[in-house]
């Protein structure tokens, strides 16, 4: 294998002057061959070397396997080299190919890498050894890796872009006095030339690398990216210039190949940080779970990655809930600020959730931890936010595919101007490539390119901030084109928390609903287990969504589901052989921000309407507290899907609320949707959005922000068309340098992104 003549390894790329450069990189070829996978060296479009096998990892991955409920296996791991899409292909490939692995899913932003498997705990070692094998360096997956994934690359930018500016500013100088100085003799101006190639030249050599690697990569993978077009329009710039400099030209345009290509490294590391927002949001959130936990029984701290689930811990005061856990002491005071944005700190009571992330205000506690870190809420926020940051909507796939138009389109045009001004204007080759390479720096779509998904990345990482998780590609645009609200009732509107009311039964009765009402998530159930929380849960208990609970003969649930004729609301009603039915009263009350909310999706432009499976004067009431004048009760799982069919048969756009697994079918079923986070796993499954602070609020601001980001985005796509359309014949015509070129074409990608992080404002 060789490129351009240059003898290379066929494994790694790496220089050398025999088919491997060493014993490692061929035994990694083997393998790759053996499994069948050598489609790998097809796809990939260059590792720079990163494929160079290493040694054996020497960490014992067994112990950091984490077990799930289904008695396989997962392991997170950070896997150094990676890339390229066919990096990821080819780990995620040999993974498959064992047959004991049930999913691997590798992401090149983070250099993540989820493995799980049947089996042994131990078989985690012969799998990250197999990674190694690959030619990768694998280590356990934490926080810090993550960090230090995205440090090396932002620092290359960077330094890169340092450069790019210094060498700029002082070519700069130079050719304004060439430029400015009409009694400027030959000789002096020749010598000038020649200083502004001796700063030109090394600057663009080396602050030009990450632009001209990724253009090789997309040429030997044969295909044009916009790299491809700034980069020739920066070696053209050059080449034409050195040419100039030799002949002792009138002008040379060293300043304008610096200048664009500083102007394109400020735009990439503009993007970088807008993107950087979502990426950190997940690296803090990952940071709270950071250090060794107190556990019962255990003479020293123990590593986070070491907790199994059912564990009991200690938590001291002051110190951060690092692991969600279930409270076993009477209460505890936390501060979530850091995790759900309310700025005070709540109380706690015997056997409520304690999600990870909060700060022990008050006295020290013991809780049972109810998930392991990988598995816990912190880790599938972080999860959900990867996938916002990777998130792919309408408008980013139009202005993706007119990238990759655009890039061809511009090298045509480029090559159009240069045969139009050299054969039909009469001018000499020289002459006739500046017009040229002004045209093809104009045309390059670099702010098309980044119009969308900057927008993306700063609206995701703003609402996350208030405490809104986008957890859909597309939520966001659907959420700015939502025009109609269903909300939920419990725990939606109101806080969720119900309080048992006294009266009409005895401890035994309690005792009796409590042990069934641990087998559910529904608001209600979870009051009646708060009320008695040392109690046993009853084994094989049947729940029927929405509507209650069995365990043989004994029933527990809504008045309907009990075949009762009294339904007080906010009730249930335990049944058993030979008893009279017992009656558990709740109360709840209104969420603080519901009626502020209400209002403010009115403003908005919204409908708003209340669908609860409560009773009628329940509903009423808090209907009339809410300020929401259109209400149903007694709303079945089957009736909110039905009402959001109805709706959307009229040509609504809904926006569903709901918490419960009787709201799945319906959030499922609209427009977009949303689930508090106390809510239950099916209905955040259903949802776009999950809201951390538990509010209405920052919902509905979310739709103005989302609104204001699709206004963004639609503007900077415009803003990258108009800009095309009026530099171009411009450029074709011979009014733009390449200099002029070059700041025309990077002010607009400076542009597209300055307006993108207006909508984090």
């Amino acid at each position: 294998m060789s490129h351009i003549g240059r003898p290379v390894c066929a494994h790694c790329g790496a220089p050398s002057t025999t088919r491997f450069c060493c014993t490692g990189c061929e035994g990694a070829h083997a393998l790759v061959q053996g499994l069948g996978l050598d489609a790998f060296y097809r796809r990939r479009e260059g590792a720079d070397g990163a494929l160079k096998p290493l040694d054996p990892p020497s960490a014992d991955f067994a112990g950091l396997a984490g077990a799930n409920k289904d008695g396989s296996f997962t392991l997170e791991l950070i896997v150094s080299g990676l890339t390229c899409g066919a990096c990821i292909w080819l780990v995620e490939q040999a993974l498959a190919a064992e047959p004991d692995v049930l999913r691997a899913r590798a992401n090149l932003s983070t250099r993540r890498l989820t493995v799980s498997w049947r089996g042994a705990a131990a078989r985690g070692n012969e799998l990250a050894a197999l990674i190694a094998r690959l030619g990768f360096r694998v280590a356990p997956f934490s926080p810090a890796c993550l960090r230090a994934s995205e440090d090396a690359e932002g620092r290359e930018l960077t330094r890169a872009l340092g450069i790019a500016s210094f060498g700029a500013m002082n070519v700069m100088l130079v050719s304004v006095a060439v430029w400015a100085g009409s009694d400027m003799g030959p000789d002096t101006r020749h010598m000038m030339h020649w200083l502004a190639a001796l700063i030109g030249l090394p600057t663009i050599a080396y602050a030009g690398m990450p632009l001209f690697r990724s253009a090789w990569r997309g040429l030997r993978a044969g295909r044009l990216n916009m790299d491809c077009a700034v980069s020739l329009g920066i070696l053209a710039t050059t080449a034409m210039s050195l040419s100039e400099t030799m002949r002792n030209g009138d002008f040379t345009w060293f300043d304008g190949a610096t200048a664009l290509l500083a102007l394109m490294l400020a735009g990439r590391v503009l993007d970088r940080a807008a993107r950087r927002r979502a990426r950190q949001s997940a690296a803090e959130l990952l940071a709270l779970q950071e250090g060794a936990v107190t556990v019962l029984g255990e003479p020293h701290p123990v590593p986070l990655e070491r907790v199994a689930a059912g564990a009991r811990i200690l938590v001291a005061s002051g110190e951060r809930l690092r692991l969600d856990a279930a409270l076993e002491d009477e209460a505890a005071l936390l501060d979530t600020a850091a995790t759900t944005g309310e700025s005070l700190p709540r109380h706690f009571a015997r056997g409520e959730a304690l999600a990870a992330g909060g700060v022990n205000m008050g006295a020290p506690f013991t809780a049972r931890v109810t998930a392991t870190a990988s598995d816990g809420s912190l880790a599938a926020m972080a999860r959900m936010l990867e996938q916002a940051e990777q998130a792919r909507g309408r408008y980013t796939s139009i202005a993706d595919h007119a990238a990759r138009i655009y890039v061809p389109i511009a090298h045509v045009v480029a090559l159009l101007t240069f045969l139009g001004w050299w054969f039909l204007g009469d001018l000499p080759w020289q002459a006739a490539l500046v017009p040229a390479v002004a045209a093809l720096i104009i045309t390059c779509p670099c702010g098309l390119a980044i119009a969308v998904p900057a927008v993306q990345v700063v609206a995701s990482g703003a609402l996350f901030r208030r405490g809104v998780l986008l957890s859909s590609p597309t939520g966001l645009e659907r959420l700015a084109s939502a025009d109609h609200v269903v909300l939920d009732k419990t725990g939606t509107l109101t806080e969720g928390r119900p309080r048992l009311l006294p009266g009409g039964w005895n401890e035994d009765d309690l005792r009796l609903a409590a042990s069934l009402a641990t087998a559910s998530r529904h608001p209600l159930a979870r009051a009646l287990s708060r009320a008695c929380p040392d109690v046993a849960p009853a084994q094989g208990v049947t729940e029927v969504p929405g509507a209650g609970l069995m365990h043989g003969e004994t029933r527990l649930g809504s008045a309907a589901f009990l075949g009762l004729a009294e339904d007080a609301g906010m009730s249930l009603y335990l049944a058993r052989p030979g008893a009279a039915p017992i009656a558990f009263r709740f109360e709840d009350s209104l969420r603080a921000d519901a009626a502020a909310a209400v209002r403010a999706f009115q403003r908005a432009g919204l409908g708003v309407e209340l669908l609860s499976g409560d009773a009628p004067d329940v509903v009423a009431r808090i209907a009339r507290e809410a300020g929401i004048s259109v209400f149903a009760a007694r709303a079945t799982p089957e009736a909110k899907a039905a009402r959001i069919a109805a709706l959307t048969a009229q040509g609504r756009r809904v926006l569903m609320v709901g918490d419960g697994i009787n709201d799945a079918a319906a959030l499922a079923a609209a427009h977009v949707s949303a689930a508090p986070a106390e809510g239950t796993d099916l209905a955040q499954a259903a949802s776009d959005f999950v809201l951390m602070g538990g509010g209405l609020l920052p919902l509905a601001e979310a739709v103005e922000r989302a609104r204001l980001a699709q206004r963004a985005a639609r503007q900077n796509i415009a803003m990258a068309f108009g800009y095309n359309i009026i530099a171009v014949p411009v450029a074709i015509a011979g009014f733009a340098t390449p200099l002029i070129a070059a700041l025309v074409m990077a002010t607009s990608s400076l542009a597209v992104i300055g307006n993108a992080l207006r909508v984090g404002r």
